[in-house]
């Protein structure tokens, strides 16, 4: 068995769900598991219509509803069997009628709680999956629609909700397993439910979790992530145009990458896939062909330092400083107490005895952060800046690419450097406009020559 996950835009028309049919036709007798982002941007249109909704414009989120249903009738209709219409009309019928209910609810409360985020956001990935389900019928696939709710069970932490992997795995197994071994099943990523089955959501880019915890439920050979690109890159071709294809990466390398900026995967989507040691594959639906990423457990012999670079925009930068703290004990202590209290991740740190510099990407607590640290420490903020990060599991053992680094970064200002404990990564602070020429800079100076079993 694999598990095959295609994004939004993977999706997003009737003339994508037909590319996507064909990609899985030729698939079939590796029994795939298919799970879906919601079509096209539905996430963002279901959100919107729950803050016209909780914001008085009740006749507005409405009018959206319909537009969204719209949206999908019409696309859909395009790619269903004629006998399969009833069918199609009663699934639409069914989920508008219950998101109709919900935004009149929503209207009156006034009040959006998470739970009710995720009970919303969740229509997309219900839609997409039942839809899909019938357009593969369509193509002569044998498929079966399995409701995620059923199967990934997760706690009430709603919109962040973390799955209980014994009871989702032991779920996988018994329901999701027996029926991929007859037919193509079909499931929403990025949804789940509690053990009393209420919705919950996985987080934005959760459908990639999703798979990856399919796959480690049923024992999968093999997770596929379809995307619209044709791998893991060099670096972002949204910052730096030129880069050239990862084809060979290891775990510890790609969740690196991800953490930092690397959007094509999913932070968590390694995780289970690690645990059970299942390669995942990173493909383009829009070009099947080309062969994309493969991520596998172990280290991958490359003659190159760096692997690639990724990058994360609008990044805060703190400075703390206490001289009241010199000699003292429990400094950081003090510090990383105050951004747990405000469940805000730090992705870099660099310390002496009584000063802290820190990133952070979440800004949305930090005035209050900083007000809390004001009490004992002197509390400087640069707004507008970017993390560049360079990865790869040859950094930790090639004597000089820190020189390389700032020989090739000239004249551009680093506000601050740190090297991951896990010895991957190498990652400095820029500002903002000056990440584009940073990125290629160091583009030049680290794939000049490539390891032609690595990079394409």
């Amino acid at each position: 068995m694999i598990v095959m996950k295609f994004g939004g835009t993977s999706v997003e028309s009737a003339a994508a769900i037909e590319r996507v049919a064909s990609i899985v036709r030729d698939r079939v007798p590796r029994r795939p598991v298919v799970v879906v982002s919601a079509m096209g941007k539905t996430t963002n249109k279901l959100l919107a219509i729950a803050e016209a909704a909780v914001g008085g414009g009740r006749d507005q989120a409405l009018d959206l509803t319909t537009e969204l249903e719209d949206y999908h009738a019409r696309e859909a209709s395009l790619m269903v069997r004629e006998e399969d219409l009833p069918e199609l009309e009663s699934i639409l019928e069914i989920h508008f009628q219950e998101l109709r209910e919900l935004v009149r609810g929503l209207a009156v409360l006034g009040e959006l709680t998470p739970r009710s985020v995720d009970a919303i956001s969740s229509y997309g990935e219900r839609l997409s999956s039942s839809i899909v389900t019938l357009a593969f019928r369509r193509h002569g696939i044998e498929a079966v629609h399995v409701d995620a709710r059923q199967v990934l069970v997760t706690d009430a932490r709603h919109t962040q909700a973390a799955p209980l992997f014994p009871e989702t795995y032991r779920r996988m197994r018994e329901t999701v397993a027996p029926l991929a071994a007859s037919a193509v099943v079909v499931m929403g990523g990025f949804i789940g439910a509690t053990e009393t089955g209420v919705t919950t959501t996985l987080g934005r880019g959760g459908s990639d979790f999703s798979a990856s915890i399919a796959g480690a439920g049923i024992g999968a050979e093999e997770i596929q992530i379809w995307t619209d690109v044709d791998g893991m890159l060099t670096c972002d071709p949204r910052i730096a145009p030129g880069g050239h294809r990862v084809k060979l990466i290891s775990f510890a390398e790609a969740a690196e990458l991800a953490y930092f900026g690397a959007k094509v995967l999913h932070p968590a989507t390694v995780l289970p896939a690690v645990e059970k040691n299942i390669p995942v594959l990173i493909l383009n639906s829009r070009r099947p062909e080309v062969e994309g990423t493969r991520i596998i457990p172990g280290a991958v012999p490359c003659s190159n330092a760096v692997k690639s670079i990724a990058c994360k925009r609008n990044i805060a930068l703190v400075n703390i400083v206490s001289t009241r703290m010199l000699m003292a004990y429990g400094f950081l202590k003090r510090i990383f107490e105050i951004f747990d209290r405000f469940e805000t991740p730090v992705d870099m740190v660099a310390t002496s005895e009584v000063s802290v510099s820190l990133t952070i990407d979440n800004l949305s607590r930090l005035d209050r952060i900083v007000a809390e640290l004001e009490h004992f420490a002197d509390v400087t903020v640069e707004r507008d800046q970017a993390i560049v990060c360079l990865v790869g599991d040859n950094i930790r053992y090639t004597p000089g690419v820190s020189a390389r680094v700032f020989r090739a970064l000239g004249d551009v200002n680093v506000r601050m450097v740190s090297q991951g404990a896990s010895l991957l990564n190498l990652s400095l602070v820029v500002n903002g406009a000056d990440l584009r020429p940073a990125v290629e800079k160091l583009h030049a100076e680290f794939f000049a020559e490539l390891d032609p079993a690595v990079f394409d």
